[in-house]
C-alpha cells in the first residue's frame, strides 16, 4: 500500500472505533483529527467532508462483519451447522464489543427516526445480514434440520431478540454469564423448531421497518 493509502487506512481503523463508542453522530472531522494527531485539512483530504467519512466507516465495519461473521461459516454444512457458527460467530462478535459498542444495533438506535444516505446504507447492510440469516433458515428447512413449515421470519427474529438482550443485559446492566444465556437461548429455539411439525407463517396486520 502507498503512504497516503496507509494513513487513510489508519484513519478509518480510528474513526471505526471512535464511531463503536460515540456514535455516527459523534464522530467529528475535528475529534478524529485530534486522535490522529493531524490537522482538519489533513483528514479533510483523504475524506471530502463527515457524511464521506461516516459512510466509510459503516462499509469498513460491514466488511469486518462479513470476514468474522458471514464467511467463515460458508464453510459449514447447509443447515443447522451453519445457521449456529452465523449465530455463534455472531455472539462472539457482539461480545468482543461490548467495551465499544456494536455499529448496526447503536446505528439503528441514532438512524431509527431519521433520513439521509446513512441511514439507508446502515439499512441495507442489516436488510442483508437478515436476508443470509433468512436464506440459511430454508436451508436447514430443506436439508431436514428444522421442521417443514417453519417460520423462517419468526425463527430470525427471535434470534435478533436473543442478540439484542445480549448487547442490553452485557453493555448496560453489565450482567456476567449474558453470552452464555444466549447461547443457551439459541439452542432452546432451535430444538423448538425442530419439533413442531408446523411452524407456518402468520399473518401480518401491518409491516414495520427493521
Amino acid at each position: 500500500m502507498r503512504k497516503g493509502e496507509l494513513t487513510r487506512a489508519a484513519i478509518l481503523d480510528v474513526a471505526l472505533d471512535l464511531a463503536s463508542r460515540n456514535g455516527l453522530e459523534g464522530l467529528t472531522i475535528g475529534l478524529l483529527a485530534d486522535k490522529m494527531n493531524m490537522s482538519k485539512s489533513g483528514v479533510f483530504a483523504h475524506f471530502g467532508s463527515r457524511e464521506d467519512l461516516q459512510m466509510e466507516v459503516l462499509k469498513l465495519y460491514h466488511h469486518r462483519f462479513e470476514q468474522e461473521v458471514f464467511v467463515p461459516s460458508m464453510s459449514e454444512a447447509r443447515g443447522i451447522a451453519r445457521l449456529t457458527s452465523m449465530f455463534s460467530r455472531w455472539v462472539t462478535r457482539v461480545s468482543v464489543e461490548i467495551a465499544s459498542g456494536c455499529i448496526y444495533i447503536s446505528g439503528a438506535v441514532e438512524y431509527d427516526d431519521r433520513n439521509g444516505p446513512i441511514r439507508d446504507e446502515l439499512e441495507s447492510m442489516v436488510r442483508i445480514w437478515r436476508s443470509a440469516l433468512l436464506r440459511c433458515v430454508a436451508q436447514a428447512v430443506d436439508t431436514g434440520d428444522l421442521a417443514p413449515g417453519t417460520d423462517a421470519e419468526q425463527l430470525v427474529y427471535e434470534m435478533y431478540g436473543l442478540v439484542l438482550a445480549l448487547h442490553h443485559d452485557a453493555r448496560f446492566l453489565r450482567m456476567p454469564g449474558s453470552v452464555a444465556r444466549a447461547g443457551d437461548g439459541f439452542e432452546r429455539l432451535i430444538r423448538n423448531y425442530q419439533a413442531a411439525p408446523h411452524l407456518h407463517p402468520r399473518p401480518h396486520a401491518g409491516s414495520v421497518a427493521t
